[in-house]
């Protein structure tokens, strides 16, 4: 990819966005082991320039939902540190509460409709989402991101084959990286080149270079321009790589060392780094000047998620039905 093609502010952009995604789970990975973090934890650590391509092409009111890695999407989506970082702490400040945690985080304000747990579980809600705003003709586009392992999901068959007969304003986004949890791709499915499911539905489909801002970044445009003139949805297979295991209490011993060098030496946020120091968008003190300012964003989160509260444990029965939306159910 010719990075000519892409102005200095989009690099600045890219790095900023993912170096606070890296220094942030960073954060989170070593609070976890502190106990400040309990429950399940799975770090985007390796896999940022797949959320960072893309949301230098998407719209601020566009919608986005994923899986349970989504600490990074909450974030790059808009979501604020503090909010991300509470809701990681079980705090009442948090995103949703504090009553989601790791997996479940949600910003109805950022447009980010989560963070779930159940493994393809988002997929069928991701479509349905592009068919609220087609039939509202609000001119959004969905972005739904999975797993490798989702697609073995009988609910992204279905969901695949509705939104492309309805075409559907949704790019689904699979974030391969080469394991569903400690299971390799090639120990699961036939199919090796899962872009290729897509084709099955006629859905335009191609795989990506995930370790790439760049490569990600075009063929976002492609697939959005693509919902937004009404021509339906898209499936990108993006190549990509976790640098931790499958969560915090996975020490990845299912894959060999020399697989993990090789991707570390394509580290997305090196890659980016390297083209701005290249082409001089950035003095080394304006470089060391956005790493202080993403390290104090992080700081203040663990700060304010220290200091924040627990909810009241009259929370617990609230957020479970709307009751002025659903008059019929009783108290």
């Amino acid at each position: 990819m010719d990075t000519k093609v892409f102005t200095k502010e989009t690099y600045q952009q890219w790095y900023k966005s993912m170096l606070l995604m890296r220094r942030f789970e960073e954060r989170a990975g070593q609070l976890y082991g502190m106990q400040k973090i309990k429950g399940f934890c799975h770090l985007y650590i390796g896999q940022e320039a797949v959320v960072a391509g893309a949301m230098s092409v998407l719209r601020e009111d566009d919608n986005m939902i994923t899986a349970y890695r989504d600490h990074a999407h909450a974030i790059a989506k808009g979501v604020p540190a503090n909010e991300v970082m509470a809701e990681l702490y079980a705090k009442v400040t948090g995103c949703s509460k504090g009553k989601g945690g790791s997996m479940h985080m949600f910003s109805a304000k950022h447009r980010f409709f989560g963070g779930h747990g159940i493994v393809g579980g988002q997929i069928p809600l991701g479509a349905g989402i592009a068919f609220a705003d087609k039939y509202n003709k609000t001119n959004r586009v969905t972005v739904c991101y999975m797993g490798d392992g989702a697609v073995r999901q009988g609910a992204f068959h279905e969901a695949l084959n509705m939104a492309m007969l309805w075409k559907l304003p949704v790019i689904f986004i699979c974030e391969n990286n080469k394991y569903a949890m400690g299971t390799s791709v090639e120990r699961t499915s036939n199919i090796t080149e899962l872009y290729i499911m897509g084709s099955g539905f006629g859905i335009p489909s191609k795989r990506v270079d995930g370790m790439n801002c760049e490569d990600v970044h075009v063929a976002m445009e492609e697939a959005v321009s693509r919902a937004r003139s009404g021509e339906g949805p898209s499936f990108l297979e993006m190549y990509t790589y976790r640098y931790k295991g499958h969560s915090m209490s996975d020490p990845a011993k299912y894959r060999p060392k020399e697989e993990l060098e090789e991707y570390k030496i394509k580290d997305p946020l090196d890659h980016v780094l390297g083209v701005i120091q290249k082409n001089n968008f950035l003095t080394e003190a304006e470089i060391e000047a956005i790493n202080e300012e993403v390290k104090s964003v992080v700081d203040e989160s663990v700060r304010f998620s220290e200091e924040s509260p627990y909810p009241d444990p009259s929370e617990l029965f609230k957020d479970v039905y709307v009751q002025e939306d659903y008059p019929y159910i009783m108290d």
